[in-house]
């Protein structure tokens, strides 16, 4: 039932990881949707160039509602990042009911939330290590 590329993710509540190699102009979106739907795009550059990425596979996405809270559980194939270390900004878009939307990212560079902003990505995941 979930699990399915979609579009649009991001126009309600999606929580999205934003990718790219250190010094690149490149870089790789991912949506993760409570919906437990998905997508992925390359982008050649800052908000052009845009691609679907080709995938192997599927990112798992599991949402846990609890009374006071939910967890949302979002796991993307390691195969399907790139190998070395990357510069990362971590998002959400998040819609209450009637329609009012946050969004939320580990740094907002500019008055209006602009995620694709090359100064978000204020984080780095480093490469993986040999088990």
């Amino acid at each position: 039932m979930g699990r399915k590329r979609r579009d649009g993710l991001w126009k309600t509540t999606c929580f999205e990881l934003f990718l790219k190699e250190p010094g690149s102009h490149s870089y790789t979106e991912w949506n993760l949707s409570p919906s437990e739907g998905w997508n992925a795009y390359d982008f050649a550059g800052y908000r052009h160039g845009m691609s679907e990425r080709p995938v192997s596979g599927a990112a798992d996405c599991t949402m846990r509602p609890g009374k006071a809270f939910a967890v949302f559980d979002a796991a993307i194939p390691a195969r399907m990042i790139a190998g070395g270390e990357q510069e990362m900004s971590i998002t959400c878009v998040l819609e209450e009911e009637g329609g009012v939307k946050s969004f939320w990212a580990m740094k907002h560079a500019k008055d209006q939330p602009d995620f694709h902003d090359p100064a978000c990505f204020a984080a780095r995941l480093a490469a993986p290590s040999a088990p």
